[in-house]
């Protein structure tokens, strides 16, 4: 019996073969796309999945809720998978697989289909998140369907496939790597990057200058929050998008933002990425600093310990599930009153914090201040502080000196 399916689709081999081998098998295709932020030519991209057998195109403009509900929050956690990537694919999937469901809804789908490989995060992100939001609905995946894979087993295949049925294809058997992009970041994997040792070619990064040829005097930037969501850059007040893009900008002509790295997969094994995050970069050395400045050291500690936690969350695909609102719930409580600006000083590859300030500060001039403080700190009662700490220490050393061996 024929399915009417929703397919998530990028425009590109992979989902394009895969629209034209469900339609032959006589199920009624409708293609969904997201705009995340990516440059892509979307006329062209419904042209192409029109002649690679769908019915209907359509393509959900995401980019403010996914910086707003997704990006933004992502930096309150201050979250780092691996305590270095900026999670921007992970952060994508969870709000392009909420489109899609609701268009799904919306079309009486009763199947979504995806063109994740067996071997990636991407399956779990997509999955995961339909079988929190849409649990009615079923899931094709034909890379790990063994009449798919009998038919098509890798790039040539498709390649092949795609000419033979008139679908338009603009990559090669040896293309170098593939790429992922939203508002966010640019991805880098595959291809020649399999090879760890392999430095990645000058000529790849799209988003950011080298470096080692940014501009050779620093540039100032102020970064302003809201309880903990950035709200403005240099005094500039802008929606979500734009000060995203603004970020971006800033951070990319001065060469910030890149990151090369062996990461673990959810699925099990290592693989090697390199990433574009300019204006995340940037916006997270200003968030993190001007938290030291407003938070409490108790609160921020706590948050601190369940980073690894929450970007594992996202990373793995579990941005809908019990644990990440209660996680959530925390983090929006921490930010209560990480407001204020922070200057960033930008220079070839770095954002320095060089300047911070907040009316809700928890900072004291006086109390601080190694000179006269007028009174606002006492002093001695440090030496009742330090004994009572010291207390289990001393315990530990008479206990070890009572247990060495007597000679």
């Amino acid at each position: 019996m024929a399915e009417k399916i929703m397919l998530l689709y990028s425009g590109g081999l992979d989902t394009s073969v895969i629209c034209r081998w469900l339609a032959e098998k006589g199920d009624e295709i409708i293609c969904f796309a997201a705009d995340v932020g990516q440059r892509e030519d979307w006329r062209a991209l419904r042209k192409k999945a029109i002649r690679s057998g769908a019915k209907k195109v359509i393509v959900a403009d995401v980019r403010e809720r996914f910086v707003r509900e997704f990006v933004f929050p992502a930096i309150r956690m201050e979250a780092l998978y691996e305590r270095r990537y900026h999670l921007g694919t992970s952060l994508a999937r969870p709000c392009i697989a909420q489109a899609m469901i609701q268009a799904a809804r919306a079309e009486n789908c009763t199947v979504f289909a995806h063109g994740a490989t067996g071997k990636g995060n991407d399956q779990v992100r997509f999955e995961l998140a339909a079988a929190a939001l849409a649990p009615e609905l079923k899931v094709i995946a034909p890379w790990r369907d063994k009449s798919f894979n009998s038919l098509i087993k890798g790039r040539a295949e498709a390649i092949r496939y795609a000419e033979k049925h008139g679908i338009p294809v603009k990559a090669t058997v040896k293309k170098p790597w593939s790429s992922d992009e939203n508002l966010l970041h640019l991805s880098f994997e595959a291809g020649k990057l399999e090879d760890p040792g392999l430095r990645p070619p000058d000529d790849m990064f799209e988003l950011t200058a080298d470096p080692r040829k940014a501009p050779d005097q620093p540039e100032k930037v102020v970064v302003s929050f809201g309880q903990g969501f950035p709200v403005a850059i240099n005094g500039s007040k802008a929606g979500p998008v734009r000060l995203l893009e603004t970020a971006n900008r800033l951070a990319g002509r001065h060469g910030i933002g890149r990151v090369d790295m062996v990461e673990s997969r959810y699925i099990g094994m290592k693989n090697r990425a390199v990433y574009e995050t300019p204006g995340g970069t940037l916006l997270m050395a200003a968030h993190r600093d001007l938290e030291g400045l407003t938070m409490d050291r108790d609160v921020m500690q706590l948050r601190d310990s369940l980073i690894p936690r929450l970007a594992a969350l996202i990373y793995n695909g579990y941005w809908f599930s019990e644990e990440m609102r209660a996680l959530l719930a925390l983090v929006e409580e921490s930010q209560r009153y990480v407001s204020g600006r922070v200057t960033l000083e930008l220079y070839k590859g770095n954002a320095t914090p060089v300047g911070r300030e907040s009316p809700v500060s928890l900072y004291d001039s006086k109390v601080a201040s190694m000179d006269d403080d007028g009174g606002a700190y006492e002093q001695g009662l440090a030496t009742g502080f330090v004994r009572l700490h010291g207390l289990p220490l001393r315990a530990q050393a008479r206990r070890a000196a009572r247990a060495e061996p007597k000679r």
